[in-house]
C-alpha cells in the first residue's frame, strides 16, 4: 500500500512539475509575440503573468487581434470570438493557450 501511495505522490509531482514546463514554455513564447505590439512607452520587462493586456501593457485593440491570429499560428490552435475575454491578462493567455492546446 505503501509503494503506491509514494508512486501516486510522485506522478503527481512530476505531472504538475510538467504542466508548470509547459506554462514557461508558453509564457516565453507568448511574451515573444506580444513584443512587438507593445506601445515605445512601454519596456518589454514589464510582460509579467499578471500583467493586463490593455491596462498595464496599454496594447491596443487592433493590436489585440493581431496577437490572437499570431497566437493562433503560433500555437496551432484556433480561438473562437467567445474565448477573447478570457484572454485579458497573460497568464488567463496561457491557460487558454495551454487548455487549447492539450485538446487538440
Amino acid at each position: 500500500m505503501l509503494t503506491v501511495v509514494l508512486f501516486l505522490k510522485k506522478y503527481n509531482f512530476a505531472k504538475s512539475k510538467k504542466i508548470t514546463h509547459m506554462n514557461q514554455e508558453i509564457y516565453a513564447k507568448l511574451t515573444e509575440i506580444i513584443k512587438p505590439y507593445l506601445p515605445e512607452d512601454v519596456d518589454a520587462a514589464s510582460i509579467a503573468k499578471d500583467s493586463h493586456l490593455v491596462n498595464d501593457l496599454n496594447i491596443n485593440s487592433t493590436h489585440l487581434v493581431d496577437i490572437v491570429l499570431d497566437v493562433e499560428d503560433a500555437f496551432d490552435i484556433t480561438i473562437e470570438d467567445d474565448e477573447l475575454d478570457n484572454m485579458e491578462t497573460v497568464a488567463a493567455s496561457i491557460a487558454l493557450i495551454e487548455q487549447k492546446s492539450e485538446n487538440k
